[in-house]
C-alpha cells in the first residue's frame, strides 16, 4: 500500500511543489502524468526516499516512511521499494547477474544466484547473465533494470519514464512486462511519465 498526505517540497521559494493526495492499495497500479517541470521526478524521489519532504506524509505498507532518516530509511528502501530508473545506473565493471545481485547485498540479504537466474530466464536474458553492461542492448538493459527493481520482492515499485524512448510496440511490451512482474511479487506499481500513450494501459491515473 502507498499513501500520501499534504506532500510539499521546495527547491527554492520560487520552485516549490504541493502534490495531490493519493492512495494505492497493494497490488494496484497508478499512473502519474505530467509535462516537464510539473514535479514528476521530484515526486518519485520523495516516494523513494531520495528526497525528504518539507511537510506531509508518505506511508509505504502502513509504515510512515517519510519520518525515517539515515540508515533506517536506506534499509527500508532496500527491502521494500524497487526503483526502475529512466537511466539504468548499472555498475559497468560488473556483469548483468552481479549488478542484480548487488541489489540483494544492499538489502543485506544473502545473494541468491538461483533466483536471479530464474528471473533472467523468465525475461529472456538467461544467455546474457555473464554479459558486461557495455555488451547489452537498450531493451536488454531495460529488462535487467526491471529484474533489479523486483529481485528483493518489494511491496512498492516506482518506474521513472519507462517508455519515453520506445516505439508503440515496445511501449506496450514494457507496460505488459511491468504489470506481469509486479503482479508476480504482489507489488504496488507507480509509473511517472509524460508519455500520454500510457493512459491507454492504466485505468487509475492522476495528472500533475
Amino acid at each position: 500500500m502507498l499513501k500520501t498526505s499534504d506532500l510539499k517540497f521546495s527547491y527554492t521559494p520560487e520552485k516549490s511543489f504541493h502534490f495531490p493526495d493519493f492512495q494505492v492499495e497493494s497490488g494496484d497500479h497508478l499512473l502519474v502524468l505530467g509535462k516537464s517541470g510539473t514535479g514528476k521526478t521530484t515526486l518519485l524521489h520523495l516516494l523513494a526516499g531520495f528526497l525528504s519532504p518539507d511537510s506531509g506524509k508518505i506511508w509505504v505498507d502502513k509504515t510512515d516512511f517519510s519520518s525515517q532518516s539515515g540508515f533506517s530509511k536506506d534499509q527500508f528502501r532496500a527491502r521494500n521499494i524497487g526503483v526502475i530508473f529512466q537511466v539504468h545506473h548499472f555498475v559497468a565493471s560488473l556483469n548483468v547477474m552481479q549488478n542484480i545481485m548487488l541489489a540483494q547485498k544492499l538489502a543485506h540479504d544473502k545473494p541468491d544466484s538461483h533466483e536471479v537466474m530464474k528471473m533472467l530466464t523468465r525475461l529472456g536474458l538467461k544467455g546474457r547473465a555473464r554479459a558486461r553492461i557495455s555488451e547489452m542492448s537498450q531493451g536488454e538493459l531495460q529488462r535487467a533494470s526491471i529484474i533489479r527493481g523486483l529481485v528483493n520482492k518489494p511491496v512498492l515499485v516506482l518506474a521513472d519514464e519507462p517508455t519515453s524512448s520506445l516505439d508503440d510496440d515496445n511501449c506496450a511490451e514494457v507496460v505488459k512486462l511491468l504489470e506481469e512482474q509486479t503482479a508476480r511479487v504482489g507489488a504496488t506499481l507507480l509509473v511517472v511519465t509524460h508519455d500520454q500513450r500510457l493512459k491507454d494501459f492504466f485505468t487509475n491515473s492522476i495528472e500533475l
